[in-house]
Order: C-alpha cells, then sequence, then structure tokens
C-alpha cells in the first residue's frame, strides 16, 4: 500500500487539528439565558501555565521521530507544544526497540509486572490534577468529564494488577485418557502490540488498553493521536516512573495515512480504537498478514425510556449520557426511544436540564460540558441539526454554535420529531446532539434500538428490574445500561466491553481485555501407554477397548 492509499489511521477519521471557520453555517444566535458561561475561578491556570517547555522536554524524550510537528488546544485553536513527528523509518526504528526489550519483559515474573500497574494506579491518583489539565486543553473537556478518564485507568490498572496473575495462570485440563494424558494450557504473550488511539479519550484509550497488553508481558508500539499525544505521553511517564522498562513502551506520532499503517503492518497484535472505516482497513492490513486484532468503532447508541421510568432520574441520566465530552464518546447516547405516554413529561425534564448546563473552558471544575475538538466536528453538528430541521424536526433546547466562547463550542442540542429521513438518525454524529422519537409497545422501541448497523452500546429506563433486564438482552449491544447511560457497564472493569455488528470485533476489559493479548499453547504428555495399540492388542482390540473407554467417560461426565 502507497502513501496516497494509506487509510487515514488516527484513530477516528475526524482529524484533531482544529480546522474550519466557526459560526459560519447559519447558526441562530444563542438565545438568552439558555446554556450559561461556567464562571472562571480566580487563579485558573492557563495553557502557557501547564505546557511548559520543561514538560513537553519530558514527555517527548524517548519518542521515536525525527521530524516536526505541533498540536492544538481546541480552547482557542492556539498552539500547544512542538512535537517530535515520526516517519515510516522511525516507526520501524521503534518496534525494534520494543521486540529487543520484550523478551526480557516477558521473563519477568508475573506478580513484577503487576506491581507496576498497582504502582502506577496510586501515581495516577496522586497526579491527577497535572493529567486532567492536558486532557481538558488536549481535547476540549469539562474536568469533571475528564475526570472519567482518570476513573478508568485507575479502575483498569487496580483490575489488572491484582487479576493478572490468575488471568496468564498455567491450566492443568483434563486429557484424552484421564491419568494417561496430562495436559497443560500455557499463555504466552504475542511479542510486540501495535495501538493505535483516537483523540476523544487520550487517558484512558491510550494507557488504559496498553495495561493488559503489557502485563502479560507484550511492549507496545503506541501512536496516539497528535492532538491529544501529551495526554498519552504522560501516561507513558508516569508508567516509566512506576517501573515500566522505557522501551517496553514505545510512542510514535504522526499523520494517520503516513504512520498509522506502519504500525499496523508490524504489531504481532493490533488494537485499534475509532471509526468503523477505518477499522475495516487496519482489519484487512490486519488479515493480509494473518495477525490478530481488536476494534471498537462506531456507535448510534439508543436509551429506551420505558412507561414506568423514574422520568426525573431518566432526565438527569440522558443528560450525562447524551452530553458527557460534548457527546464526542463512543458509548454516549444519540437517540432518545420514548413510551409516547411519557414522552412530553420527560421531555419537558430533560429539555430543562439540558438549557440549563454551563458551558466553559477553565481549568477547574464547575462547567458541564465543554467544546467540540474541531471545525470539522462542528460542521458535522451543524449539518446534522441543519438537515434534520429542513426535514421537519423542531430543535427543543440548543442548537446553536457558541464562539462566544470558543472557536468550537456547541451548545448541548435536543431534537424531537426525528424520522428515518433524516442524516442524524442513521449518521454517528459525534457531538452534543440527541434525536427523540417515540414508541408505543416494548417490541417496537427494541426493534427500533436494533435498526441499525452499529450495536456498541444501549440503556434502559424502568422501575421494574426484571422487565429492564429482558429487554436488555434483546438489544444487540455489547454493553446494556440499566438506569444508567454507560459509565455503569464500563466502568465494570471484571466485565467485557466491545461491540457487536459494525462496531467491532474483539473486547477491552476482564479476561477478555487481557487475553486477547496471548497465543495459547496446549502441551500434552503421554504417560505409561501410547495412544495406539499396546499390551497385545490387535487393532481391532485396540478400538473396542476404546469405544468402551469413550462410553465410560461420558458415563462419568467428564469434559
Amino acid at each position: 500500500m502507497t502513501d496516497a492509499q494509506a487509510p487515514d489511521l488516527t484513530g477516528t477519521d475526524t482529524p484533531g487539528t482544529p480546522t474550519g471557520t466557526p459560526g459560519t453555517t447559519g447558526a441562530p444566535a444563542p438565545a438568552p439565558g439558555t446554556n450559561p458561561v461556567a464562571p472562571t475561578p480566580a487563579g485558573t491556570r492557563t495553557a502557557a501555565d501547564v505546557v511548559t517547555p520543561e514538560l513537553v522536554a519530558r514527555l517527548v524524550k524517548g519518542v521515536v521521530g525525527s521530524g516536526r510537528t505541533v498540536n492544538h488546544t481546541p480552547f482557542t485553536g492556539e498552539k500547544l507544544a512542538d512535537l517530535p513527528e515520526s516517519t515510516p523509518e522511525d516507526v520501524a526504528r521503534a518496534f525494534d526497540l520494543a521486540r529487543a526489550a520484550q523478551a526480557v519483559w516477558a521473563a519477568t515474573p508475573v506478580r513484577r509486572r503487576a506491581a507496576v500497574l498497582l504502582r502506577f494506579h496510586d501515581l495516577v491518583l496522586e497526579r491527577q490534577a497535572e493529567v486532567l489539565d492536558l486532557i481538558q486543553l488536549e481535547t476540549g473537556k469539562a474536568r469533571l468529564h475528564a475526570h472519567e478518564e482518570v476513573q478508568a485507568v485507575a479502575m483498569a490498572a487496580r483490575h489488572y494488577g491484582h487479576r493478572a496473575g490468575a488471568y496468564l495462570r498455567p491450566k492443568r485440563h483434563t486429557g484424552a485418557i484421564p491419568v494417561l494424558t496430562k495436559v497443560t494450557e500455557l499463555r504466552h504473550p504475542r511479542g510486540v502490540v501495535g495501538q493505535i488511539v483516537p483523540w476523544n479519550y487520550p487517558l484512558e484509550l491510550s494507557v488504559g488498553d496498553a495495561l493488559p497488553a503489557l502485563v502479560a508481558g507484550n511492549a507496545v508500539v503506541m501512536k496516539p493521536d497528535t492532538e491529544s499525544c501529551l495526554t498519552a505521553l504522560w501516561a507513558r511517564d508516569l508508567l516509566i516512573e512506576a517501573g515500566l522498562p522505557a522501551d517496553v513502551l514505545q510512542a510514535v506520532i504522526g499523520l494517520g495515512p503516513v504512520v498509522g499503517p506502519e504500525v499496523v503492518k508490524r504489531g504481532d497484535y493490533v488494537s485499534f480504537t475509532g471509526s468503523t472505516r477505518t477499522g475495516r482497513e487496519v482489519a484487512q492490513i490486519a488479515a493480509d498478514r494473518l495477525v490478530g486484532f481488536s476494534l471498537e468503532l462506531g456507535g448510534k447508541n439508543a436509551m429506551l425510556v420505558l412507561d414506568d421510568a423514574d422520568l426525573d432520574k431518566a432526565a438527569a441520566g440522558a443528560v450525562r449520557a447524551c452530553f458527557s465530552s460534548a457527546g464526542q464518546l463512543c458509548v454516549s447516547i444519540e437517540r432518545l426511544l420514548v413510551h409516547e405516554s411519557v414522552a412530553d413529561a420527560f421531555l419537558e425534564r430533560f429539555a430543562a436540564r439540558t438549557r440549563a448546563m454551563r458551558l466553559g473552558s477553565a481549568l477547574a471544575y464547575g462547567a458541564d460540558m465543554g467544546s467540540l475538538v474541531s471545525g470539522q466536528q462542528l460542521d458535522t453538528v451543524r449539518r446534522h441539526i441543519e438537515d434534520a430541521v429542513a426535514h421537519g424536526a423542531r430543535i427543543v433546547a440548543g442548537g446553536a454554535a457558541r464562539p462566544d466562547i470558543g472557536p468550537f463550542f456547541h451548545e448541548p442540542t435536543i431534537l424531537d420529531g426525528v424520522t428515518e429521513a433524516m442524516t442524524v438518525c442513521a449518521e454517528e454524529t459525534f457531538g452534543p446532539v440527541v434525536s427523540v422519537q417515540r414508541f408505543r409497545t416494548d417490541d417496537e422501541a427494541v426493534d427500533r434500538a436494533n435498526s441499525t448497523p452499529y450495536g456498541l452500546n444501549s440503556s434502559v429506563w424502568t422501575r421494574d428490574a426484571r422487565r429492564g433486564r429482558a429487554i436488555g438482552a434483546r438489544l444487540r449491544t455489547g454493553t446494556v445500561n440499566l438506569n444508567e447511560g454507560y459509565a455503569s457497564a464500563y466502568g465494570s472493569v471484571r466485565s467485557p466491553m466491545g461491540g457487536m455488528k459494525d462496531s467491532g470485533l474483539g473486547r477491552r476489559h476482564g479476561s477478555e481485555g487481557i487475553l486477547k493479548y496471548t497465543e495459547t499453547q496446549t502441551i500434552a504428555e503421554q504417560r505409561l501407554l501410547p495412544l495406539a495399540p499396546a499390551l497385545g492388542m490387535d487393532d481391532e482390540g485396540y478400538a473396542r477397548f476404546m469405544s468402551r473407554g469413550l462410553r465410560a467417560m461420558k458415563a462419568f461426565r467428564l469434559r
């Protein structure tokens, strides 16, 4: 594949570089009194206070790159830092360094590898103020939404720090002939994992996904998105401080079409989070090389509000589910399916809470929502809203860009009366826009929720837990949350998380989240007698002996 043909393996289809001109798409002016600006506390840090030359020099140490590039903050569009840029030759060098270090790391006892994760857990919580600033500056998030990443990474580090030994421990199995055949299943690291990280969750989707690969004995070559790479490099620096050998976790930075395919072409396993379109390209490259891969891709996630739901709790939950990280979250809710008997009452509550959300860019708690990441994301939001309105949808709340706050801010928006003819109904918006549709029966709600090629996450709100579980089991999504939007399933790190249908392959978290980074080996030792005629038996006698043995094993329920 030539560079001109290479897929844009940036993590998503949306470039992080702030582009486009805000406020030029015919957006209505903000209505007085809606979505107020969160106050900036006195003494709040600025980008210059946080991203110092000393910090950048420390974080880029060890990055294999011979060129130069820059990243920006979506809060203002201004440059944050000068960074090394990797070429294809630099990627090859990073893999060479990782491969040389991986053999020694794999020979390190699991308990010592796991201890690195537990020390990292403590350091992340102790130093969280540093990384919260970086996450906000690089993604435009509100601080509380940035803290979700801190929580997720700490949970993953704690879980795999405590459970890796059990997941990776050799297992004994019943052999072909009990007593005579002794079988052991071993788990070996795959080698060097190539990891492509999107811009929207730069802490959780970089180091959070790398932790199980590392504790399983692999090295990792990580390609974070350029616009949010300082966060990922901060996590790498902290892992090294926690005891990880520096060469075991490499970082390369550069343009997706240049660097991304090189990572996929060299990894012994590939971990990708991003768009479905790019995920298919990753899968094709990996399949040609016959290496394994996991993909978490797009979503058009639905929240079902049943006729017996607690409407106040559902409205509050919908705000979290739809507008966390300004909707730039793969598991966020973009479709609200509400029973017709409670739709008006629910919508009134939900709209009031949405209009009251405070927008802001301060590096402090207090804002309810931050910025979109780029002009392209803003353009997509505007296009979806304008198309829906042109086809008859009604804006219940929001609907306007907010250049008075920052170049890529947009109000959280609720669209009522959305139909299948509208772009927003089928395409992933990845922004603070949610569509409302009404249903009459549970069957209709399930059918509508499943009427999408995606299958990542869903949410069901009801006072009847048994009813909610029954409906949830019928939804074709990798995770279902009852009376919560996404956090309860994602935060349950002992359980697998991932997508069905066009939303991906493979899972993160739990046993699947670590065992995918291993190769299974079966060692079978035959003792005393061979699996062949012996002790004077002819072929026919051996066949009779084995037939009786098979019947006996079934009778004794041997598995």
